[in-house]
């Protein structure tokens, strides 16, 4: 990503709605029944394609495949990497364990319900070397004939991995989250190498806190997200930064979210990362305020902000004049140049994660896309 020359440009996390039977035949294959490679791989070819085509239409610059191969944005590393033979983990959301009924609301969704999440038990090495390729090809053949701005793919960082697969193989957690990073080295090539932005998903940064990490002090969690960058530093290294784009999130999950660590205690973590640009949650009620903290924090040099200024957990439609507001309050600050407006989080998360109806989705995507429109104006004249 580069900084804007005459417009406030638009994009997403990642994620959106997939269409019925791609759902059906994932939800299949999780389960381990048998599916057919060569239909499924068509058929997410033709997702993609038509997935591309809405987001162009809805009005979106930098689009993407919205995660049409994957039964979500962390756990599809079991498919692509070996080591994952252990139990599935279990999670215990510190904000939930406080209000059990909705606990057992946001665990029974769908898509979360279905998820798997095999222990790391064997040393990780990369098994199917073909799958980030075909992510490529679709989404390149998806954009062949359009005038996209930009094209990007999403993938897990070492540190999301290490969140979701707990490590019972490695001597340490820093031993697991490095070898997680040289596993993982692979698919972030595939990727830039081509030529798209690389979307590292990291909100083992932020979420992290009240789950993993939720006995830690904050100064003990602080150490912990420091070593979760080093790895992914070392991914990295090598791609240039203006390539990378990085999304802190504090969980796609309508929930009280009341530990959730200000973005204040981590943005110097966030910013030592190697990405150019920081993707993360502000229209969602619990993280709208903190654009008063660039009031206080520099942005550093080459760095760019994507804040979300669309909600990815709520069916309101935001005004574009609300959606302007906000951009706003980020390029008064850190300059429009340096501003791409985003969403919260992705609108499919996990396979058949329903939270927004599918046809909100686009709507709100082209109320982003105006007011971007309505927040240019002020920093471009004529």
């Amino acid at each position: 990503m580069h900084p804007n020359t005459n417009r406030i440009l638009t994009t997403h996390t990642g994620s959106l709605p997939r269409p019925e039977d791609l759902v059906q035949m994932m939800y299949a294959r999780e389960s381990g029944v048998p599916v057919e490679a060569a239909p499924l791989a068509a058929r997410i070819k033709t997702a993609v394609h038509d997935i591309a085509r809405l987001q162009l239409n809805a009005g979106i610059d930098y689009v993407n495949d919205g995660e049409m191969s994957k039964p979500s944005y962390a756990t599809y590393i079991k498919d692509r990497l070996s080591g994952f033979g252990g139990s599935d983990n279990s999670f215990i959301y510190q904000d939930l364990a406080d209000f059990p009924a909705l606990a057992r609301r946001v665990f029974g969704d769908p898509g979360r319900s279905r998820r798997r999440t095999p222990a790391c038990n064997a040393p990780l090495a990369v098994t199917d070397k073909e799958a980030a390729r075909t992510d490529v090809s679709n989404l390149k053949a998806a954009l062949s004939d359009t005038n996209a701005h930009g094209g990007f793919l999403t993938a897990a960082s070492p540190g999301v991995v290490s969140l979701f697969f707990r490590n019972e193989h490695y001597p340490s957690e820093e031993a697991y989250l490095f070898a997680i990073a040289d596993a993982m080295r692979h698919e972030y090539k595939a990727v830039t190498d081509a030529g798209f932005d690389l979307q590292l998903d990291c909100p083992d940064l932020a979420m992290g806190r009240h789950i993993q990490y939720a006995n830690l002090s904050l100064a003990e969690f602080r150490k912990r997200a420091q070593m979760h960058v080093a790895a992914l530093n070392h991914a990295l290294e090598g791609i240039p930064a203006e390539r990378l784009r990085m999304h802190l999130c504090w969980g796609n999950y309508e929930g009280p979210h009341h530990y959730d660590v200000p973005l204040a205690d981590i943005i110097d973590i966030a910013f030592s990362a190697r990405p150019a640009a920081i993707s993360f949650e502000a229209a969602n009620p619990r993280h709208a305020h903190e654009w008063t903290l660039f009031e206080k924090v520099r942005l550093p040099e080459g760095k760019m902000l994507i804040p979300g200024v669309i909600e990815s957990k709520s069916n309101f439609i935001e005004h574009p004049e609300l959606i302007a507001q906000r951009i706003a309050h980020y390029a008064r600050l850190v300059g429009p140049q340096n501003v791409v407006a985003g969403s919260d989080c992705g609108y499919g998360t996990w396979v058949g994660q329903a939270a927004v109806d599918p046809d909100v989705v686009w709507a709100k995507m082209a109320a982003l896309a105006e007011g971007a429109r309505i927040a240019s104006k002020e920093f471009w004249k004529g």
